[in-house]
């Protein structure tokens, strides 16, 4: 079986994150795509970043429904930050005889020099960084794979951003996260 790894922060999910995994399952094959959410992020700021347990139940309301899509806690039970190096070794544990793809969009490729035992991942896993706006795939490192997407700009920081200046962000993300994030007043 191929399994697809998207992590991140997911401060919130939105539509990016999901023509993302939809445009990977379809373009590479693969039979699962496990959303991963950080506890805390190594590479960014933790100040605007709702609670994890928040952050999870957006997820599993937003995939409900999408029998390729799956979502993992390990690293929010891990606690702490949170580095790729051990989800992944908890993947090849759980998925032993399957091919890994990690999968990250173009924007943080720039951060690849800070990853934690980067080396150790590329013999993982098949690493694959999809294109997204803003961000052009050059200088890509060999042991990357490049992956055409649909152009959507969107970002978790642009949704935090017009929440906290009242204005409209409805349908930058799924219909349930919307109504999740006004009910628990989020990012406000």
């Amino acid at each position: 079986m191929k399994i697809g790894i998207l992590g991140g922060t997911f401060n919130p999910i939105h539509i990016g994150h999901l023509i993302l995994a939809q445009e990977a399952r379809e373009n590479l094959g693969l039979s699962k795509i496990f959303f991963v959410p950080t506890c805390l992020p190594a590479h960014k700021d933790n100040s605007d970043i709702a609670p994890a347990s928040c952050r999870l139940a957006m997820i599993r309301k937003t995939i409900s429904g999408n029998k390729y899509f799956f979502v993992s806690d390990m690293e929010i039970k891990r606690g702490g930050c949170s580095y790729t190096i051990d989800t992944i070794k908890e993947f090849k544990k759980r998925f032993a005889s399957d091919t890994l793809y990690f999968i990250i969009g173009s924007d943080l490729l720039k951060y690849l020099d800070e990853w934690k035992d980067l080396s150790e991942i590329t013999q993982e896993v098949e690493f694959i960084a999809a294109t997204r706006p803003g961000y052009p795939l050059n200088k890509i490192p060999s042991f990357i794979k490049t992956m055409a997407i649909r152009a959507i700009d969107v970002s978790g920081f642009e949704i935090r951003k017009a929440i906290k200046d009242n204005k409209s962000f409805r349908y930058l993300v799924p219909d349930a996260v919307y109504k999740y994030i006004l009910k628990k007043k989020l990012y406000i």
